[in-house]
């Protein structure tokens, strides 16, 4: 597996600008040369470790902050965007697209959001949307878009918020039980909490809050906390949703609930005792579900959100997606990013989840660029509460890099050491280069193809 160079030159130059030290006095406290810095800081040369340890012996830095997640984030969605039929002239080499992530990620997202803006305004005209026709129709990002890319570029851990839920839910370090602790807030505030039959898992009536009575518990511990959030923490909701300068009006109202569910699943699973029991149990899944008594889904989810500067847990990924392939949920920590766009791969041991219920599927898999993980995939299927009500199934995955598998009782017995037990996997075929993959369904963009109408193979076509 190839080492990737560490390319930080927007964090050093945060980093200096921060300290309020000109580049000369930074390059000394460094322990370099001033040339050297500069050529660091304009990602001309990757960070070196004696940089690496400098920056964490002289000014305390976290050195992991130095890592180029958003850098690979915005290379993995430039990729997949340039996939599309419009860039007819093929997409630019790597090296530029990484250098355009380093050196001007504003420029690369905008780049990003004009691409967004063109796919909803050909998906319009495709399905003959009439809102194109009315008056005052725009051409605007999707607030749900919106929203979830500001969680995805967050890293999915909102310090102030998390910080908060965990000084709600553990007092004098004990952790308070979520249920009575929630009601007994709300009751000061003056809502009455009701478990009643109700279609709704919660519903807010005045001064009363009902809670579906059929639902599980760490369900009804979770939109209780959603209220207290609501209701306690509004102030610090507001002033996230300030930062972050949405669009739209309709944009912040979704973040806001992003942020509340946010606020609700730390306090169930409140940092620093969670990442505790998760090391202790080396993340045994069903154990964190019977400790916190939280649901798998909560568990796993929770688990990619482990990124405290100082205190951070294992980079994992998280996905969910539904029978359809489609992604609704999506994080990662790792440099494994998933498809804006469309399904995920389908060589992807998630889509086996539906078939195996209530079991956990493991994986080893390897993606183009030769990083391996290890994948845990289960269903996760959602009752209605009644014969009538419909099931909701989805099916989650997590996984990390197969450098902190021994952390996970998962990885027990797996030929963690043998090559060929990594199965092929990829992001999106239109930028997978894997040319003997036997689930293709469109040719990547970055390659040349050779058609031979007297000869077949897996596919109709060559792969040069």
């Amino acid at each position: 597996m190839a080492t990737q160079k560490l390319y930080a030159g927007v964090k050093l130059r945060e980093t200096r600008t921060r300290l309020g030290l000109t580049q000369k006095a930074f390059a000394e406290r460094l322990g370099v040369s001033l040339p050297y810095l500069n050529q660091m800081e304009n990602n001309h040369r990757p960070v070196s470790a004696q940089v690496v340890l400098a920056l964490a012996s002289e000014f305390g830095l976290d050195v992991t902050e130095l890592s180029a997640g958003d850098a690979e984030r915005l290379v993995s969605d430039m990729r997949e965007a340039l996939a599309d039929p419009i860039f007819s002239d093929g997409a630019p080499p790597l090296a530029d697209l990484r250098l355009a992530a380093s050196n001007a990620p504003a420029l690369a997202r905008s780049f990003l959001e004009l691409h967004r803006a063109y796919r909803q305004t050909h998906e319009r005209l495709a399905s003959l949307d009439e809102a194109l026709g009315r008056e005052g129709a725009q051409t605007v990002v999707s607030p749900w878009e919106e929203v979830r890319d500001f969680f995805h570029y967050c890293d999915n851990y909102i310090d102030a918020v998390d910080r908060a839920a965990e000084r709600y839910s553990c007092r004098d370090g004990n952790r308070l039980e979520p249920i009575p602790h929630a009601i007994d807030t709300l009751a000061k505030r003056g809502i009455d909490v009701q478990f009643s039959d109700i279609s709704q898992l919660r519903e807010r009536d005045g001064n009363r809050l009902l809670i579906n009575a059929h639902a599980g518990r760490p369900t009804q511990a979770f939109q209780l906390l959603h209220q207290v959030a609501l209701l306690t923490q509004n102030d610090l909701l507001e002033a996230t949703l300030d930062l972050a300068r949405f669009q739209s009006d309709t944009a912040r109202a979704i973040a806001k609930i992003g942020l509340a569910n946010y606020f609700a699943g730390a306090a169930l699973l409140p940092y620093r005792p969670f990442l505790e029991a998760a090391q202790e149990t080396r993340h045994d899944l069903e154990r964190l579900c019977d400790i916190f008594t939280a649901s798998t889904e909560q568990v796993a989810h929770r688990l990619s959100t482990l990124q405290r500067p100082g205190a951070k847990g294992i980079p994992f990924f998280f996905v969910r997606v539904d029978q359809a392939g489609t992604i609704t949920k999506r994080h990662s920590a790792t440099r494994l990013q998933f498809a804006r766009f469309g399904g995920a791969c389908p060589l992807w041991n998630v889509h086996q989840a539906f078939e195996t219920p209530t079991k956990f599927l493991r994986q080893l898999a390897e993606t183009p660029d030769g990083v391996r993980y290890l994948c845990l995939a289960r269903d996760v299927s959602k009752s209605g509460g009644s014969f009538t009500a419909p099931v909701r199934r989805y099916a989650i995955c997590l996984g990390c890099e197969v450098s902190h598998a021994k952390g996970l009782v998962y990885a027990d017995d797996m030929e963690l050491g043998n090559p060929k037990a990594y199965q092929p996997i990829g992001i999106s075929c239109r930028i997978c280069e894997r040319k003997d993959c036997h689930q293709r369904s469109v040719p990547p963009l970055e390659r040349r193809l050779h058609v031979d109408p007297d000869h077949r193979g897996l596919l109709p076509y060559d792969i040069a």
